[in-house]
């Protein structure tokens, strides 16, 4: 079975985008983007059906078995029903990536729990001034997910495996090759990365609900 290598060799980045030592979640680096290039790069991207779309059939059945395996809980759906807060969400990502394919899905099976969620998919090869400024380890892995406020600011970068991914992929002691994802994960596998999702969600529509910038604006 083929592997593919999520990391691609290191390369600086572009000469518009100064490192600035800014740091997301898992040791996601960013360059200090505003929010006018995180919305740009949102309108450029796609909704996850249209994304899906780009691919070769094989890898849009990949894509398709691992959200028809996703099973959101009650205890998932109270939550988000909840939110009170717009979050873009924006995922950088490869259409063959093993990783997307095993993780993205998930993302999106959470986004269609609250109307607040607009996630959208951007390809990690088209738009490299996006992928070189936020960089894993020194390589441009996928996916990173970049979580936004309404008028897009930056609340969190996390990437490129959640960390219950990270703990199956030791077990199965991959090293740093990402399985292809002609498979679905193992079931249980599958519901602790998306609880891990979840969480993240969470912590973000909390920073967002309690900001004081944001009940200003809103008047709460």
């Amino acid at each position: 079975m083929q592997a593919f290598d999520c990391e691609e060799a290191s390369a600086p980045p572009p000469p518009n985008l100064p490192r600035r030592g800014g740091r997301g979640t898992g040791g996601v680096y960013h360059s200090g983007m505003d929010s006018t290039a995180f919305k740009s790069f949102f309108d450029q991207a796609l909704p996850y059906s249209a994304y899906i779309a780009t691919g070769t059939t094989e890898q849009q059945r990949r894509w398709a078995q691992v959200y028809e395996a996703t099973r959101i809980t009650d205890a998932q759906r109270a939550l988000f029903s909840g939110f009170a807060r717009q979050m873009p969400v924006l995922v950088v990502s490869g259409i063959w990536c093993g990783d997307c394919v095993q993780q993205v899905p998930l993302l999106q099976r959470l986004a269609e729990l609250s109307t607040l969620i607009d996630l959208r998919v951007i390809d990690r090869d088209a738009h490299k001034a996006l992928s070189s400024a936020f960089r894993i380890n020194g390589g441009d892995r996928v996916p990173v997910v970049l979580l936004l406020s309404e008028d897009f600011e930056l609340c969190a970068a996390a990437g490129d495996r959640s960390l219950a991914r990270y703990r199956a992929i030791a077990v199965r002691q991959l090293g740093a090759a990402c399985p292809v994802g002609i498979t679905a994960p193992d079931e249980g596998e599958l519901a602790a990365t998306l609880a891990d999702w979840a969480g993240e969600m969470e912590r973000v529509q909390l920073m967002l609900r309690v900001s004081p910038r944001l009940r200003k604006i809103h008047n709460d």
